[in-house]
């Protein structure tokens, strides 16, 4: 089940080839990229996006097609053990945003922020520098979670080559946002994706973070429920769906073994 390619070794997850990397190996390859000013998008993985792409051919391909895939949710980094990467480690969303900051900060680097609802740009923004005043944010766009036109995209897309950004968080919920990276890549020469997921919400304050232990524990979706009540469907769907899918994957692979 596990291959390595040039850059990292991965984890093939029902078909989603996860990334087994660290904090410090995706700001390398980001420095990389951005010195060549190479195109590129980087996908943050949880059980959702995983499920997500059981029933889609093209989002399946455009994760795989990712420059890498990490495992934003404890139970990718459970699994990535079982298959034997003992030094596997989450790489979270709303942390790998606020590393990305630190680094765009310190090297000059200017981001970029799409998605968000109306006003949460303001609130996510003055956070960011405050823990971060000389942060290059070159442009932000809000957007509802929803499929954006034609006509909004060319905007956006305009925004951010008028701008200079370099670094594109995408935080426009997932599938949208994996979809929104890969239609879009190719028309952003010199610029890194990054998608985020519930980032925004997290780093503007108006949803509160789940505390480290409960985060560790694989228990974030049950703390985020409680807060947002209108993810209990998504979340117990596509866990149940999630975990019966990685149980079959796993006994398979043991009786290959055998």
């Amino acid at each position: 089940m596990n291959y390595s390619t040039m850059n990292s070794k991965k984890t093939n997850i029902l078909s989603v080839a996860v990334s087994v990397t660290t904090y410090e190996q995706v700001l390398k390859s980001l420095r990389i990229w951005i010195k060549q000013k190479k195109r590129a998008y980087i996908c943050v993985a949880a059980t959702h996006l995983i499920m997500e792409c059981q029933n889609s051919k093209s989002l399946l391909a455009g994760v795989n097609a990712a420059d890498i895939v990490t495992a934003d949710g404890m139970p990718l980094v459970w699994i990535e053990k079982l298959y034997g990467h003992k030094g596997a480690t989450r790489v979270y969303g709303p942390t790998l945003t606020q590393k990305i900051c630190a680094l765009a900060t310190k090297e000059k680097y200017k981001v970029f922020f799409l998605g968000g609802k109306t006003g949460q740009g303001f609130r996510l923004k003055q956070n960011l520098i405050k823990k971060y005043p000389e942060l290059l944010i070159a442009g932000i766009h809000e957007t509802p979670v929803r499929p954006l036109s034609k006509q909004e995209n060319k905007k956006i897309l305009t925004q951010i080559k008028s701008a200079e950004a370099q670094i594109v968080f995408v935080g426009l919920g997932c599938p949208l946002q994996e979809n929104w990276m890969v239609e879009h890549a190719k028309k952003l020469p010199g610029v890194v994706l990054v998608g985020v997921g519930a980032a925004f919400n997290f780093i503007s304050g108006d949803v509160a973070q789940a505390p480290l232990f409960i985060q560790n524990s694989g228990l974030e979706w049950l703390f985020r429920i409680v807060q947002e009540p209108r993810l209990i469907k998504r979340y117990t769907i596509f866990n149940t769906l999630f975990v019966l899918a990685v149980t079959k994957q796993l006994l398979t692979d043991l009786y290959k073994k055998l």
